[in-house]
């Protein structure tokens, strides 16, 4: 029995093996492709942070040979030989083949070895022409070598033959013990047993992209993209294109740097920016929501700057993060955060302001691996993330997301405290306890969700009055805008799901206001990196609503396979499965229709095109 659990333990050992070579290999061929000077303690910290999707490869792979073990256990004439060596072969080839791939193409492309290369198999011609025929044999043959020695080792690994097993009471216990082994396999694969399953974004560590894609693990990156791969720019063609070029012209001017209000006292304040989680404007009743909900966050309305026509783009959290930090607009029927290859690419606030002197970090009491988060944020600007393991252990277990609410604000007060007056700073915490399962550690309010967001306007009224006795006040803006709007019944094709409330509070603020322009969630950043005199033009989505140029006001969201369009005119909320308007009002107004439509299908042309 021992003979086979260390026979397995040994695979699974080849395999991490194997992926730490692949990874030295790629960081040593490809060092060039870094903007910073690195070392060795970068290509450490690589192999340790992309362990995890090296840990979930391996357990993919060890799978086959651990049946073929658990089944030997039973039947003493178990050829497993003629069953592993083939699979030996086949994995060896696919792995050298991938491990040469990727080291290779990584010059050319930038990016992580994915189901891109899919593109390219109907025209090779094309797709080798870049290289001569010297460079291909080189790699040939490297796979070769890769695939015998690989291959060699998987097969002396391997015991001739296992020691039959009498049939006995204990058989019982060896049966337990596979089934235990076979746990753990399982937890390698999904990465452990919190929310979050092991994804590309778990790799993420490092400011530096190159250092991020050499922690990927190759294999696993092909897979997990081939998964979410599809032709995003055939998607909802509804118009020709002529037409479409037309209706979208005016719709996001790009030129919109002059600001026609200012709002701050001077140009370079601290930003603390908290992401209300699901804080719809159903629960403001400044917005005609329900009175008595939050209670903390109406008497701060007084004393900010409050829009009070802000709409979400989105309905998920995954979503309405990139709305309000890269400005981008939301997808229907995907998440272009679960799509590192093309999250990366996206402007980020953050981004924005480290390359204007802030020091950047994020804050979130739950998994940051979820939805790929810790991805998008290495790569949009955040320096620095504290999340659910940087909680004690029995805050982080406060409530099923994680860290609750009270604790992450007390965090970031305790950040803010220990910071060097003369460094500008940007913070952005995401809450999370007024999500389902609405469990919180108070008790105002008899309905259960109602009182969770009760409790997390609570928890925002104590820590604005703990900064305002902090001398950091002085110079500090503080941003208050949730990820998504939110209803009782989750109701998608109602505007109040999308109306959002967003509040400027803090020192830096030069009077409090009401601001009645119907905006998105995604024009925050253009506004905001206007009023601070930062260029934003790469926010292609985002509009600053206080420039000349903003002469259209719109919002656009949208939810499962739908959108809504609102304007002066009214509000259209369009079914694309239904195709057909499932939401009309004052009346049908064909042009809103259009123009949603025209946006839906030029931002999937341009997904299609990161």
């Amino acid at each position: 029995m021992k003979k086979r659990i260390f026979y397995l333990l040994r695979l699974f050992i080849i395999f991490l093996f194997f992926f730490a070579l692949q990874k030295i290999l790629f960081f040593y061929v490809n060092i060039g492709s870094s903007t910073t000077p690195l070392s060795v303690c970068d290509l450490t910290d690589a192999l340790w942070h992309g362990l995890g999707l090296d840990m979930a490869t391996s357990g993919y792979l060890i799978v086959l040979p651990f049946l073929v073990v658990w089944f030997s256990v039973c039947f003493k004439k178990c050829n497993h030989q003629l069953i592993l060596r083939p699979y030996y072969i086949l994995v060896a080839l696919l792995l050298s083949t991938i491990c040469v791939v990727d080291t290779s193409l990584y010059s050319f492309w930038k990016f992580k070895l994915d189901a891109t290369i899919f593109n390219y198999i109907d025209s090779p011609k094309q797709a080798l022409a870049s290289v001569d025929g010297g460079y291909i044999a080189c790699r040939v043959i490297w796979t070769l070598v890769f695939t015998i020695l690989f291959a060699w080792i998987l097969t002396i690994l391997k015991p001739k033959k296992f020691p039959p097993l009498a049939f006995h009471l204990k058989q019982i216990g060896y049966h337990l013990t596979f089934i235990f082994i076979g746990g753990l396999i399982f937890f390698a694969i999904r990465g452990g047993i919190g929310r979050s399953t092991m994804n590309i974004g778990s790799a993420y560590f490092s400011e530096n992209t190159y250092l991020n894609h050499t922690a990927i693990n190759p294999a696993f990156n092909l897979i997990y993209s081939w998964r979410k791969t599809e032709d995003f720019s055939k998607k909802y063609n509804f118009l020709e294109e002529d037409k479409r070029a037309a209706l979208y012209a005016d719709l996001y001017p790009q030129d919109t740097e002059d600001c026609t209000t200012e709002l701050l006292k001077n140009k370079r304040p601290n930003i603390l920016l908290i992401l209300l989680e699901g804080f719809g404007g159903n629960n403001i009743a400044n917005l005609g929501g329900i009175p008595d909900v939050a209670p903390h966050f109406e008497s701060l309305i007084k004393e900010g700057i409050f829009f009070e026509q802000v709409y979400a783009n989105s309905f998920r959290t995954d979503r309405g993060l990139v709305s309000a930090l890269s400005g981008h607009v939301s997808y229907p029927t995907t998440s272009i955060m679960k799509i590192p290859a093309k999250s990366g690419k996206l402007p980020g606030i953050a981004a924005s302001l480290v390359r204007n002197g802030y020091q950047t970090d994020f804050v979130y009491g739950g998994d940051i691996n979820f939805t790929n988060m810790k991805s998008y944020f290495t790569t949009t600007g955040y320096q620095q993330l504290t999340y659910d393991t940087h909680f004690s252990l029995s805050e982080r277990n406060s409530s099923s997301w994680g860290a609750q609410d009270e604790y992450a604000f007390q965090k970031v007060l305790d950040m803010i405290q220990t910071r060097p007056k003369e460094q500008l700073w940007h913070t952005t915490l995401l809450t999370l306890s007024s999500h389902e399962p609405f469990e919180v550690p108070y008790q105002r309010l008899e309905n259960k969700r109602q009182n969770a967001f009760a409790y997390t306007d609570y928890c925002l009224g104590d820590f604005i009055n703990k900064l305002k006795r902090l001398s950091v006040w002085e110079n500090l803006l503080v941003i208050c805008i949730p990820d998504h709007g939110s209803l009782p019944t989750l109701n998608t094709t109602s505007p109040a799901f999308y109306h959002i409330p967003m509040l400027w509070l803090g020192g830096a603020i030069k009077t409090p206001m009401v601001i009645s322009t119907l905006m998105n969630q995604s024009d925050f950043p253009a506004t905001l990196l206007g009023q601070l005199g930062i260029q934003h033009q790469e926010f292609r989505y985002s509009r600053n609503i206080f420039s000349e140029k903003y002469v259209y006001p719109f919002a656009y969201s949208s939810y499962n396979d739908g959108f809504m369009f609102m304007d002066s005119t009214g509000v259209t909320i369009y079914d694309n499965v239904a195709k057909r308007a499932v939401y009309e009002k004052p009346q049908t107004n064909h042009h809103r229709e259009e123009r949603g439509k025209a946006i839906l299908q030029t931002s999937y042309d341009h997904l299609g095109e990161l």
